[in-house]
C-alpha cells in the first residue's frame, strides 16, 4: 500500500493542476467576452433600415404596379403602373438633381410635368394626348416669368409674362409664329402697343397713360 505521503503528494498534484485549468478557463471567458464588446462596438446599430438598389411591388397577379430605383448615373425615381403594368406616373430625380412629377397616358406619352431646372427655375406643362404641349407655366433663372398658351400643334399662340425686373407683356402669335400684338408696359411705367396687320401694317400707340 502507498503510504500516506504518497497519497498526499498525488492529491496535491491534482488540485495543481484543476488549479490551472481553472484559471484557463477564466482567462478565455475574459477574452471572450472583450472581443463580443470590441465587436458590439464596431457594429452600426440597427436602425431597421432595408438598404438596395431597386425596390418593386407587384399584385397578385404578377404585375410590376410600383418600382423604385437608383441608377448608375445618380438618378432616382419612384413609377407607378396601372393595371395593365404600364406607367403612369413618375417621381424622380434626375442625373442633374433636377426633380420632376409626370403623369402620363398608356402609351407612355407625357400629359402634365412639374420640374425644377438649377434649384431656382420650375415649370409646369399640360399637354395633350399625342405629346404636343398646350399650357406651360415657369420661372427663369434670370428671376423672369412666363406662361403660354399653344395651338393643336405646340406653337405658342398667346405668351403672358415678366422680365426680370416685374414688368409685364402680352404677346399675340398668328398661325405662322408671326407676333401681331404686342402689349407692354416698361421699368418706367411708360405703356406701349403695337398691332401688325396681314399686309405689313403696324399700328403704334407709344406712351399711352
Amino acid at each position: 500500500m502507498d503510504s500516506l505521503d504518497a497519497r498526499m503528494e498525488r492529491l496535491e498534484g491534482r488540485l495543481r493542476r484543476w488549479q490551472g485549468l481553472t484559471l484557463a478557463a477564466f482567462v478565455l471567458a475574459g477574452v471572450g467576452l472583450g472581443t463580443a464588446a470590441l465587436r458590439d462596438e464596431a457594429s452600426p446599430p440597427h436602425t431597421g433600415e432595408l438598404v438596395a438598389s431597386r425596390l418593386v411591388l407587384k399584385d397578385a397577379k404578377g404585375r410590376t404596379r410600383a418600382s423604385l430605383d437608383a441608377n448608375r448615373h445618380g438618378g432616382a425615381a419612384l413609377v407607378l403602373n396601372d393595371s395593365e403594368g404600364r406607367p403612369r406616373a413618375l417621381l424622380g430625380v434626375g442625373e442633374d438633381d433636377s426633380p420632376r412629377l409626370r403623369f402620363s397616358t398608356a402609351e407612355g406619352e407625357s400629359l402634365a410635368e412639374l420640374m425644377v431646372f438649377s434649384d431656382e427655375a420650375p415649370r409646369l406643362t399640360l399637354s395633350k394626348s399625342g405629346g404636343a404641349e398646350l399650357f406651360s407655366v415657369g420661372l427663369q433663372v434670370d428671376g423672369s416669368s412666363r406662361l403660354e398658351l399653344a395651338d393643336v400643334t405646340g406653337r405658342p399662340r398667346a405668351i403672358l409674362g415678366a422680365d426680370e425686373e416685374g414688368s409685364p407683356g402680352l404677346l399675340l402669335v398668328d398661325r405662322r409664329g408671326q407676333a401681331r400684338v404686342e402689349l407692354r408696359v416698361g421699368s418706367s411705367d411708360e405703356a406701349s402697343l403695337v398691332l401688325e396687320g396681314r399686309n405689313g401694317q403696324v399700328f403704334r400707340a407709344p406712351g399711352v397713360q
